[in-house]
């Protein structure tokens, strides 16, 4: 393809800029109605149904229970040899709702896809609208790549939003994330009648509680690690025969979250040992990666967030985890947040799912969505950059994309 000037780029978002003005209503009536509806992670049903309705309607070729996956789908358009997938995530939070704002997510991502339909044959861009459930709780992106989903893909974005200020895409940190269970088996006996008969498999919970939380003077400051005990007996007078532990264990660096996990498993062991229970470790979930913005995607989407008029600020604290982290490691993308300018509530707070709809939240849905279309105007036209992409996805070798991290 023949560089484009940037007149011609700057003409392309003006009708991007235009189209959106013409959708927000309809963009903000999506995300709106995501956020009243909200369904848990591989639950998503009438959200990926309402998006993926909606691409239909408008010319996109749909895909739906794409992957294998129930509640996930996908939308392309466009023939194009520079494939762009955007994500859309749906999913809520069990008790309080989008208090993460995956309304946003949804919207943004959608009218990203509806903004850069009409534009796609004149940069030669192929658009590929990606519904990736269980973000929160499951790891719907990383199912959904190891079937192939990013394998035709040269880059990716998706855009999150967030309360406070806006920061700059390469500045947005994300941790690597293991989920698993932990279970022991002991003895049932009378706990008051024979106890000594009895082996107590809640004893081993609560030590290796314990051995955990001494560890953790031991381990770096920014690393975090949660549990809980799921199951722990039955009746105060049996001796526990059985006891479960929920474990998340989270770093930035995944060598140091590798040695964190097994000195974790040790605690465990301990515990079993010292007690004379039996014991075993399951993954709950697919682990995710850190995140790894690309530095040439993300200068793109800082100079248009500047260009709309938002200001980057001085980036808050990370700690969160996202499966497009695992994305970032295989594939050229960027997970950018964008503010609901003036709201203050901390995410997975119910005050959180009430700024998820306010006006600010509303104003994020249409500057997200313009803003991942400028960016791929960008892209496309950049006859350097998207050499390099096209460069990167002839280089990876076939099925690079389906390999994904390991714990």
């Amino acid at each position: 393809m023949q560089p484009r000037l940037a007149a011609d780029v700057d003409a392309l978002k003006d009708r991007a800029t235009d189209e959106v003005d013409r959708r927000r209503a309809q963009l903000v009536a999506l995300s709106h109605a995501v956020h009243a509806d909200p369904e848990l992670s591989w639950q998503e049903h009438r959200s990926a149904a309402r998006i993926a309705d909606l691409l239909e309607s408008e010319g996109f070729d749909v895909r739906r229970e794409a992957y294998g996956l129930d509640t996930a789908f996908e939308a392309t358009y466009g023939e194009g040899d520079l494939t762009l997938a955007l994500c859309a995530e749906y999913d809520a939070l069990p008790g309080i709702g989008h208090a993460c704002g995956h309304n946003v997510i949804a919207a943004a991502g959608a009218g990203a896809a509806l903004l850069l339909a009409p534009l796609a044959a004149s940069v030669g861009l192929r658009i590929k609208l990606l519904g990736t459930p269980a973000e929160e709780h499951g790891g719907g992106k990383v199912a959904m790549l190891t079937r192939g989903a990013w394998e035709d893909v040269d880059f990716s974005m998706m855009v999150h939003g967030m309360t406070g200020g806006d920061i700059s895409a390469s500045a947005f940190r994300s941790t690597a994330v293991d989920r698993f269970e932990v279970e022991f088996h002991g003895l049932a006996a009378h706990a008051a009648g024979a106890p000594e008969r009895g082996i107590n498999a809640a004893a081993a919970a609560t030590l290796a509680q314990t051995a955990a939380a001494l560890l953790r003077q031991q381990l770096p400051a920014d690393t975090n690690m949660n549990m809980f005990v799921s199951m722990g007996g039955e009746a105060t007078n049996i001796i526990a025969e059985r006891s479960v532990l929920q474990v998340e264990l989270r770093a930035y660096d995944i060598e140091v979250w590798r040695d964190m996990k097994n000195k974790v498993l040790a605690c465990f062991e301990g515990a079993a040992i010292a007690t004379g229970c039996r014991w075993e470790w399951r993954p709950t979930e697919h682990p995710y990666a850190p995140l790894t913005p690309d530095a040439a995607l993300a200068d793109v989407w800082d100079r248009n967030l500047i260009a709309r008029g938002r200001i980057i600020g001085d980036a808050p604290a990370g700690g969160g985890s996202t499966d497009m982290g695992n994305v970032s490691q295989v594939v050229p993308s960027i997970h950018p947040t964008i503010a609901f300018l003036g709201e203050t509530a901390v995410p997975h707070n119910p005050d959180f799912a009430v700024a998820a709809v306010s006006p600010a939240a509303d104003d994020a849905v249409v500057d997200g969505a313009l803003l991942l279309a400028w960016t791929a105007l960008d892209v496309a036209c950049d006859q350097n950059l998207r050499a390099e992409l096209h460069r990167r996805t002839a280089a990876r070798p076939a099925g690079a994309t389906r390999i994904t991290l390991e714990a």
